[in-house]
């Protein structure tokens, strides 16, 4: 019997220092062993049976590994790396064949997570070359599913359980480890090429050899089983890095979509979409495995979300990346007034942009004025490199930032800023208002300072640090963090200084000094330009561009310091969607008074991406909560209600199912001493779940066993992440 693709079959066994079996590969550790044999179709002859150890950088045997394989780390440590056994079994592999008479062959493997989940990973972690026949197998589970379709499952199937279906004996102890698995397929391989089965391998699985980029339409259909979404990535990621992350699995064309936050810049979050719902399960099994130095997060998405990051409907998007294969370049921080001649000028002749003006493309808000973002195509990895050379160089007088994009987040920036609905009047009833306990300074004092860039994960206690001695300096209640329309961290914060000398040091002193792994710009700047760039207004060391949540006519009003009328401006107060920092007295306060304000009393053009601060703390009251406008109305009505319960240890859950209720959530910590009245579900601006919520536990040792128990564990149907606050 032959095979269409090849005559010849070689027989790939394989172990890792780690997990064995169905879980081969998901602990992200090294292969230790190879076993092979060459089998030719037509004559029914095999080749001699090779073993090889492979010696590992890591040479901690998992207990389960010792077990099974019998090896030891000693054992190992006298043996060759990968790159020289993979060279041995290339060269075995031609002499066996021409032994047998034969040229070319297909590996086959016991499932697919030998090839894609342990061989291909490692190969490009190490920065190996593997040859042309590792993208291309037969998986003998489906092989055989195919033949005997009333046996078991293919996922549940082994090499035990297919030799036990056609009654062949296993005796594992006769043998070493690896060789009794490979005599086995070479059995299980014989049995179904006999005349009673004539059973012919055609459709090989492939890898493919590199991710294609690709524009994604809104009108297009994605199967949520297809999806996840990768947490924690570097922020300068590109879809490159994610493929590579995923190395082995096959993802879709155009499938990989970063994510940005309300300032348009990546959340260190992605969704990836792969060409079926077995490669997005293997995908799964790489949680919390690394890229580079940090550990990346997969969990299940669906496919509305995937098309709601990278689907777009615009023509001259989708015309500006028909243009398949180039490389996509970002650039942020463009000057208002700069043509498409000065940044080709500025990009210069040693990176040519594809087609010239035509591979430029200029990110416009609705109304025509420039974001100061520009994506750009190159045509070769060499361009994009010199390209990536000018990052930070100066245009104008601004400098820019250049970094690699996708396809996705082209769509992604278009769709945010030429589809962000605004509303020409505010809303026609009547709004109650809670008055905020403390206010937001304003006036042009430049008393303030502007901490931009910041890490995700970072919190006030990091940004005091930040500031070091200047800590002493800070306003009671002057720490503000800026939060978007999810209630998280957007990367800027703002601190309101004792006097302008005092900002102006803080910002001398650690402009550009660095905070974990990314550094931090800083600039002094008024209670005025604060206020402007919570509403959405761009600051720098330019000077203030406008929010885009003003209409235009407006804009002459900015040097003044009455630029919204003080009803409106209470009316959209951010404080009014969050509580105060919790206090003793705070439950025994006289309930809120509710202050209506009539819509007509103000005529602004409000955009709905607006930023949100966090409730203001002192150096010595670090904490904040964000809470929903139900929260709000709730105190409003019900004084004796608190936002939150009494004090203890506070977990933030996210990822729950948008109708997830209080119920739902006292069953999933069921046995950890909860209530209702331990639990805020949180809701974004529009009013909505936001799949977070917050829990008070009573103490601080079982908030710890909670987050250790039940992190990442299901709540209907979704697996919900838990962190200390």
């Amino acid at each position: 019997m032959t095979a269409s693709h090849s005559d010849s079959l070689v027989v790939l066994f394989g172990a890792t220092a780690g997990a064995y079996g169905a879980k081969l590969g998901s602990d992200e550790r090294e292969l230790i062993l190879l076993v092979w044999q060459v089998v030719d179709l037509p004559s029914k002859k095999v080749g001699a049976l090779h073993k090889s150890l492979v010696k590992a950088d890591n040479l901690d045997l998992s207990d389960q590994c010792r077990e099974v394989t019998g090896l030891t780390a000693e054992g190992l440590g006298k043996v060759e790396p990968l790159d020289q056994v993979l060279q041995q079994f290339s060269q075995l592999v031609s002499s066996d064949l021409k032994v047998l008479g034969r040229s070319s062959y297909t590996l086959c493997s016991d499932g697919q997570s030998l090839i894609r989940q342990v061989l291909h990973p490692e190969a490009s972690k190490k920065n190996l070359l593997l040859s042309d026949c590792f993208y291309s197998f037969y998986d003998l589970r489906k092989e055989f599913h195919t033949c005997y379709p009333n046996s078991a499952a293919v996922k549940d199937q082994t090499i035990k359980t297919m030799a036990e279906y056609l009654g062949l004996g296993t005796d594992e102890t006769e043998e070493d480890f690896g060789v009794w698995q490979v005599k086995t397929m070479v059995a299980i391989i014989f049995s179904m090429l006999s005349e009673s089965c004539n059973h012919i391998f055609t459709e090989p699985e492939t890898v493919k050899y590199k991710y294609e980029t690709g524009p994604c339409s809104k009108s297009e259909t994605v199967d949520s089983e297809t999806v996840i979404r990768a947490r924690g990535l570097p922020w300068q990621s590109s879809d490159q890095d994610i493929a590579r992350f995923f190395k082995g699995l096959n993802i879709a064309k155009g499938g990989v979509a970063l994510c940005l936050n309300a300032q348009g810049r990546r959340n260190g979050e992605a969704l990836v979409r792969f060409v079926n719902s077995e490669q997005r399960d293997l995908a799964l099994e790489r949680h919390k495995h690394h890229m580079g130095s940090r550990y990346i997060e997969v969990y299940k998405a669906t496919g509305e979300e995937f098309l709601k990051i990278a689907g777009g409907t615009s023509n001259e998007v989708a015309q500006f990346l028909s243009k398949e294969n180039q490389v996509i370049i970002r650039m942020r921080g463009l000057p208002f007034t700069a043509t498409q001649e000065d940044v080709l000028g500025f990009l210069g002749p040693e990176c040519p942009v594809t087609g010239g003006k035509e591979g430029l493309l200029f990110v416009k808000y609705p109304d025509g004025r420039p974001t100061g973002d520009a994506f750009v195509l190159f045509s070769c990895e060499e361009y994009a490199q010199n390209a990536l050379k000018k990052h930070k160089e100066i245009l104008g007088k601004r400098y820019i930032e250049l970094f690699r994009s996708t396809a996705a987040e082209v769509q992604q920036v278009l769709n945010r800023y030429m589809s962000t609905p605004l509303i020409p009047t505010l809303p026609t009833p009547i709004i109650p208002v809670i008055p905020p306990p403390y206010t937001i300074a304003t006036g042009s004092i430049r008393d303030c300072v502007r901490l931009r860039g910041l890490p995700y994960t970072a919190g006030i206690d990091d940004i005091l640090e930040f500031m070091g001695d200047a800590t002493g300096d800070i306003k009671p209640h002057g720490v503000h963090m800026v939060l978007n329309q999810q209630g998280r961290p957007s990367g800027d914060a703002f601190i309101q200084m004792k006097s302008a000398d005092k900002a102006f040091m803080v910002a001398q002193k650690c402009h550009k000094k660095m905070m974990k792994d990314r550094y931090v710009e800083v600039f002094q700047c008024s209670g005025e330009e604060m206020n402007f760039v919570l509403m959405g207004g761009t600051l720098n060391r330019s000077g203030l561009s406008p929010p885009p949540c003003l209409s235009p006519p407006t804009y002459a009003a900015f040097q003044t310091a009455a630029v919204i009328p003080a009803e409106a401006a209470a009316l959209y107060q951010p404080q009014a969607l969050l509580p105060a920092t919790r206090s003793p007295q705070a439950s025994a306060a006289a309930p809120p008074t509710v202050t209506y304000y009539p819509a007509q009393t103000a005529q602004l053009y409000m955009n709905y991406t607006a930023y949100y601060p966090s409730p203001p703390v002192s150096p010595t009251t670090v904490g904040y909560i964000a809470a929903p406008p139900g929260a709000v109305a709730a105190a409003a009505t019900a004084a004796h209600s608190p936002i939150l319960p009494q004090p203890g240890a506070l977990v933030r859950m996210q990822g729950l199912p948008y109708n997830t209720g209080m119920k739902e959530i006292l069953s999933f910590f069921q046995g950890y001493q909860l209530h209702a009245d331990s639990i805020l579900v949180l809701y974004n601006f529009s009013g909505q779940p936001s799949g977070e919520a917050l829990v008070t536990f009573p103490s601080l040792d079982l908030a710890k066993k909670a987050v250790a128990e039940k992190n990442g564990q299901l709540l209907g149907g979704r697996y919900v992440q838990l962190y200390l606050v």
